[in-house]
């Protein structure tokens, strides 16, 4: 039974991710004069672009530890998913960049980008206090000596415990802490869904949103069957305006 209810959650998620897909693929065509993608892209567009792949990158070496080490074979299928889902999500932002003539990488601070383009954001990760979770390590914030640079990603030493485990304690890990990479994630997804420029960006994050959030909520349900609780996160507070 428990795996039948989280095969119809993942079917659900699933479909989320197709039909971000395929709104992508699906947009109205535009002029060439408002860019390839439909809009002239701001620093918020690219920012957000070049920052998810960074964190797309580690979500997907999360997922192949999780599929590879885990024993769960409803866990497994996630993070299946996952890899599936965010590898093709990363070629698409690799495509916009490319298309934009902008930089794969971002050689300055990490979600700076939130501070662009006259909306009231926040100063890159500089600017997240101590309260809102930016230097409390502990509670899923930043700390760049140990690889942590945006919130909500795993340490190098998280990274290297969940290699070292098998069987139901990697089952338990990984989903532990793709749940707060996730939980992570949304800060720049939600920014970017109503602050970028280019539609195409804006209806992909907040698509990403969606699904994500979604397997959030299925990731906790499986969490909470093993008798383990996800870790502690605290969201960076969204700049208003």
């Amino acid at each position: 039974m428990r795996g039948t209810v989280v095969l119809a959650a993942l079917a659900a998620v699933v479909l989320l991710a197709v039909g971000a897909t395929l709104g992508v693929a699906l947009a109205p065509q535009r002029s060439a004069s408002a860019g390839p993608l439909g809009g002239t892209p701001s620093a918020v567009d690219v920012g957000f672009a070049q920052d998810m792949i960074v964190h797309h990158n580690q979500g997907v070496l999360l997922a192949h530890y999780g599929e590879l080490d885990g024993t769960d074979p409803d866990t497994r299928t996630v993070a299946y998913d996952i890899n599936y889902t965010q590898t093709a999500q990363l070629g698409q932002m690799q495509g916009w960049l490319a298309l934009w003539g902008a930089p794969q990488v971002d050689s300055g601070t990490p979600m700076a980008w939130m501070s662009a383009g006259g909306h009231g954001g926040m100063a890159g990760m500089a600017g997240m206090s101590a309260s809102a979770g930016a230097t409390d390590t502990a509670a899923g914030g930043i700390d760049p000596a140990n690889g942590v640079i945006m919130p909500g990603m795993a340490s190098n030493a998280d990274i290297a415990k969940l290699k070292s485990l098998r069987g139901k304690a990697s089952d338990v890990f990984f989903l532990q802490l793709m749940i707060r990479h996730h939980q992570g994630g949304a800060v720049m997804m939600q920014y970017a869904a109503a602050h970028a420029d280019v539609p195409t960006v804006r209806n992909f994050a907040g698509k990403m949103l969606e699904t994500q959030s979604s397997e959030i909520s299925v990731m906790t349900q499986m969490l909470s069957g093993m008798g383990g609780r996800p870790l502690p996160f605290t969201a960076p507070v969204l700049p208003t305006g």
